[in-house]
C-alpha cells in the first residue's frame, strides 16, 4: 500500500494495514529476534486493536508476556528493561530497513500504549513541523547499517585518535525552525552516584557534595550524552546497585567514586560502571593537597579531567559504545561515532558513507542539533577536500553554513553546533565574528578537546600562531592517547613560530598517512631540518594525491584564513622540499591584499 499524500489527509489506518505492518516488522531480518520482542510487539499491538489499551500495564505485560506470576512486583524491572530494548529495535528497524514502510508503530516513552499512523512524506516534501528537511542522496543501500557498523568498529582502534580537530569546517546560513518538541534518538545515558564521603572530620561531606554538584554542572555539557539531573542524582546512595540504576532508570553507565580526606590530604577516587554487566571501564585516583590548593579549585580541576577522560567525543563513553555489538544498534546515535571515526582518518569513502547516515538521521529527528551541526562539517568537507562533492546551488560551503546556523538555532548552548558555526565563519571570511563564536563555545565547554583542538587550530592558520599553539597543546594532554590531526596542526605551528625540532616531533606523531595535506606539513618541516629525502618523498606523495592543489593554493589557503605574508611563509618550504609552485601564486596573493609580500 502506498503512502498517497500528506498524513493529515489521511484516514487513520486500519487493523489490517497495522497487521500486515506489524507481521513485515516481526519478519524482517533488521529486526532482532532479543528475548521476546516479537512476542512483546504483537501482544500489545492486538490488544490496543481489541480495544484494551487500557489494561497494558507492567503487571499484565509481565504476566502475559514474559509469564511472570501473580507475585509479579515492580522491583522486577524486565518489563522496562525489554520495553527500551522494543523502543531501540523498533527505531533500528525504521531507520534501516522500514524507510519506506506505509506504517509507523511506535511505542511512546512513560507508558507501553503503541500509536500507529501512516509514515512521514519523504524527506524532499514539507516536513509536519515546518523544519526544512536535507534530502539524502544516493549512496548504495545494500545493508547500510551493517557497513556504518564496520565503519564505527574499524575505527575503534584510532578513535582514541584526536579527531580531526586540524581540519577545517564551514557552515551558516538560517532555516524555519519548529518550536514544538521533537523526538530524539537515544543517546548513551549516565547517572551520577552522589561520591562517598570516606574522610575525616566534619569538612569531608562538604567536599563530596561539592565535587558531585561540579560533575553534575561539567558533564552535561558533552551533548553526546544523555546525564540525569540533580534530583535524580539525590535520590541515589553512593553504594547504589547497577542493577537498579539500569531496571530502574534505564541509565546506561554509572559514575561513581568517593572522597577521602586524612590531615592535609585529599583523594578523589572516580570510575565508571557499565550497568548491564556492572564491569569497571575506567577508573582513576586524583591525589592534592588541601595546603597548596584550596577545595573549590580542587573539584573544579578532578571534574574537568573526569568529564575529558569520560565524556569527549574520544573518551571513555564514545570507545565503549563503538565496541558495542549489533543487537543494541542505536541508530541515529551510532551515526555520531561513525562522524568521529571519519574525522580520524578522512577519505573520500567514510565521507559519502557518513554524509548518508547522517542525512537520514536528520531526516528522522529534526531537531537534533548534534547530528545537524556534523553533517554540517561534513557538507563544508565536499569543499575543502573535494570528497563527494554535490553539484550545483547552493555550494557545499553555503549548505555547511546553512545548516551550522540551524542547529545553533535550535540549541545554542550546543558545542558540536558552536564549533561548526565557528568554522563555517572561518571559510566564509568573517573571522571577527568567527572568533566570537569560537571563544563562546570554549566558554560553554572547556574540557571538549574536538573544539579545543579545532578552535587552535584555526586560530593558528588564521595567523595566531601562540595561542592556537597552547590550545593544541591542551587539547594534547587532554586527549594524550590520540592527537593526530591536533599534532599535525601543532607541528605546523611549530614550524611557524621557529621551532623545527618540536615541528619534527610533532609530524612524526601524527602519521595522518591516508590525508593529503599531512605529507605537504611533513615536506615542509622535512625541508626546514636539512632531512632532503624524506622531504621529497613526502613531497611527491602529497601531489600524488593531490595534483590540483599547488596551482590553486592561494586559492586553498586564503579560504582557510591563512594570511599572504604566512602563505608566502608555506610556499618558500614547498619549494623548499622540491615542490613546483607556480611563479605567479605570489603576485596573486599579495594583490588581494593590496601589498607586497616577500617570505620571511
Amino acid at each position: 500500500m502506498q503512502n498517497s499524500g500528506p498524513t493529515e489527509l489521511r484516514e487513520a489506518p486500519g487493523a489490517e494495514d497495522i497487521r500486515s505492518q506489524l507481521r513485515r516488522i516481526i519478519t524482517s531480518s533488521e529486526f532482532p529476534s532479543f528475548s521476546r520482542g516479537a512476542a512483546f510487539l504483537s501482544y500489545i499491538v492486538e490488544e490496543t486493536l481489541a480495544g484494551r489499551a487500557n489494561r497494558l500495564k507492567g503487571f499484565s505485560i509481565a504476566l502475559e508476556v514474559f509469564r511472570r506470576d501473580e507475585h509479579f512486583t515492580q522491583e522486577d524491572p524486565v518489563v522496562r528493561i525489554e520495553a527500551g530494548r522494543l523502543r531501540r529495535a523498533l527505531e533500528r528497524y525504521y531507520f534501516v530497513a522500514g524507510q519506506t514502510d506505509p506504517i509507523r508503530i511506535d511505542i511512546p516513552k512513560g507508558g507501553y500504549v503503541p500509536t500507529f499512523k501512516w509514515s512521514a512524506p519523504p524527506p524532499s516534501a514539507t516536513q509536519e513541523d515546518d523544519v526544512v528537511a536535507i534530502p539524502v542522496r544516493g549512496i548504495p543501500q545494500t545493508s547500510p547499517w551493517r557497513a556504518i557498523r564496520t565503519l564505527v568498529i574499524a575505527g575503534l582502534t584510532v578513535v582514541g585518535v584526536s579527531g580531526v580537530a586540524a581540519v577545517s569546517w564551514f557552515l551558516t546560513g538560517s532555516a524555519t525552525v519548529s518550536t514544538g518538541p521533537k523526538a530524539m534518538p537515544d543517546e548513551p545515558s549516565l547517572v551520577i552516584a552522589p561520591f562517598a564521603n570516606l574522610g575525616e572530620g566534619p569538612e569531608a561531606g562538604l567536599y563530596t557534595v561539592g565535587l558531585t554538584e561540579e560533575l553534575l554542572t561539567t558533564l552535561p555539557r558533552f551533548k553526546e550524552i544523555k546525564v540525569f539531573g540533580r534530583e535524580t542524582s539525590k535520590s541515589l546512595t553512593p553504594d547504589v546497585d547497577v542493577v537498579q540504576v539500569r531496571g530502574q532508570l534505564g541509565a546506561r553507565y554509572l559514575l561513581a567514586g568517593g572522597v577521602r580526606v586524612a590531615g592535609d590530604r585529599m583523594r578523589v577516587s572516580a570510575r565508571l560502571v557499565d550497568t548491564s554487566d556492572g564491569a569497571i571501564l575506567w577508573s582513576q585516583n586524583y591525589d592534592n593537597d588541601l595546603r597548596s590548593i584550596d577545595f573549590f579549585n580542587i573539584q573544579s580541576d578532578v571534574a574537568n579531567r573526569v568529564a575529558a577522560a569520560v565524556a569527549q567525543p574520544y573518551g571513555i563513553i564514545a570507545q565503549a559504545d563503538a565496541a558495542r555489538p549489533p543487537p543494541d544498534n542505536r541508530g541515529a546515535y551510532e551515526c555520531t561515532l561513525a562522524f568521529y571515526t571519519y574525522r580520524t582518518e578522512l577519505t573520500s569513502e567514510s565521507h559519502a558513507l557518513v554524509r548518508n547516515c547522517l542525512e537520514a538521521a536528520v531526516a528522522r529527528y529534526p531537531g537534533y542539533a548534534t547530528a545537524l551541526a556534523m553533517l554540517s562539517m561534513i557538507y563544508l568537507d565536499e569543499d575543502k577536500y573535494k570528497f563527494n562533492r554535490t553539484p550545483g546551488e547552493p555550494t557545499p560551503t553555503e549548505r555547511a553554513l546553512q545548516t551550522a546556523r540551524r542547529a545553533v538555532q535550535m540549541e545554542p548552548a550546543n558545542t558540536r553546533a558552536l564549533q561548526a558555526l565557528m568554522v563555517a565563519l572561518f571559510f566564509a571570511h568573517q573571522p571577527v565574528e568567527a572568533i566570537d563564536v569560537g571563544e563562546r563555545a570554549l566558554a560553554t565547554n572547556p574540557n571538549d578537546t574536538e573544539l579545543m583542538g579545532e578552535f587552535g587550530t584555526r586560530l593558528a592558520i588564521a595567523g595566531q600562531w601562540q595561542r592556537g599553539a597552547a590550545l593544541l597543546d591542551q587539547a594534547i594532554a587532554l586527549n594524550p592517547g590520540g592527537g593526530g590531526f591536533y599534532r599535525g596542526n601543532r607541528a605546523l605551528a611549530a614550524y611557524m613560530l621557529g621551532d623545527n625540532a618540536e615541528a619534527i616531533i610533532g609530524i612524526r606523531q601524527s602519521d595522518m598517512q591516508k590525508f593529503p595535506l599531512f605529507h605537504a606539513v611533513a615536506a615542509i618541516i622535512y625541508a626546514e631540518a636539512g632531512l632532503t629525502a624524506d622531504a621529497r618523498r613526502e613531497g611527491e606523495t602529497f601531489v600524488n594525491m593531490r595534483p590540483d592543489f599547488l596551482p590553486n593554493i592561494v586559492a586553498e589557503m586564503s579560504s582557510r584564513g591563512m594570511s599572504p605574508a604566512d602563505l608566502a611563509r608555506l610556499i618558500a618550504g614547498l619549494r623548499k622540499a622540491g615542490l613546483t609552485v607556480p611563479d605567479a601564486v605570489e603576485s596573486v596573493s599579495a594583490a588581494s591584499n593590496g601589498s607586497v609580500v616577500t617570505p620571511r
